[in-house]
């Protein structure tokens, strides 16, 4: 079936990335399944997927860990966590394929650019809590916690092995609180249960084998040609969607 192939390439793809980076399954995901999976399924298994992959790695978390810098991001993803559930539910899928592909979009080419970016020393903890409400909304949406946090912690200048793991430790949190409140909502469906029994192990293996290539290859040169392919995902989602939506504006 031409779903259920889709939705294991996506997580195949994404678990890999994941292994690699220490997030972005549901980036990477999410440029593959929103082409043929209805939307009341991404979200869900997206994050099932983030949650599975961020397990699988979590024993790097020992390295760099930092509760000085998790703390103020998982108090503004509690807050988020809830809004970006409350969007999922209430979401078109036109509008919501063209604001995947403009967050792609933006978000690769940010970090491509974060080596020229000025450093940011402002804002303390409150800024950092106002990046975990984004991640927090942007993971009830569609497990994509991680993404904010990470290029946020580019833009702080925080040491590459901190960063990951406080991402890591931030998202594993966060997809807990949204799989709560997905289960508590009713949005784990049977259906849900059954996609999501694709996505599990179609992932493990391409994220064990990201994680052993993390140690070998070089993490910058590998992220950029990564998130060229997540630009150029977002411009292609873009592309499809914005016709449709300039003719209901019309």
């Amino acid at each position: 079936m031409l779903l259920d192939a889709a939705i294991i390439a996506g997580a195949m793809a994404a678990g890999f990335v994941q292994g690699l980076s220490g997030f972005a399954f549901s980036l990477v995901a999410l440029a593959v399944w929103v082409w043929l999976v209805p939307p009341h399924l991404i979200g869900p298994m997206a994050v099932v997927g983030a949650f599975v992959g961020q397990l699988l790695a979590f024993r790097t978390l020992a390295q760099g860990f930092s509760l000085r810098r998790l703390a103020p991001l998982l108090l503004g993803g509690i807050v988020g966590a809830p809004l970006g559930v409350f969007a999922l539910t209430h979401i078109d899928p036109v509008w919501f394929k063209g604001a995947v592909g403009l967050f792609l979009l933006i978000y690769a080419l940010l970090a491509l650019a974060s080596r020229d970016l000025p450093r940011i020393a402002w804002g303390g903890g409150a800024a950092d809590a106002a990046v975990g409400l984004f991640g927090g909304a942007m993971g009830g949406l569609g497990g994509m916690a991680g993404s904010p946090p990470a290029l946020w912690g580019i833009l702080r200048g925080w040491a590459r092995d901190e960063r990951r793991a406080v991402v890591q430790a931030f998202s594993v949190a966060m997809h807990v609180i949204t799989l709560t409140i997905y289960a508590s909502t009713g949005i784990l469906t049977a259906e849900v249960g059954w996609k999501c029994l694709l996505v599990a192990p179609a992932m493990l293996i391409p994220t064990l084998i990201g994680q052993r290539l993390y140690q070998r290859v070089s993490e910058r040169a590998f992220t950029r040609i990564v998130l060229i392919l997540l630009a150029a995902s977002g411009l292609a989602m873009l592309a499809a969607s914005v016709p449709a939506l300039v003719s209901r504006l019309r």
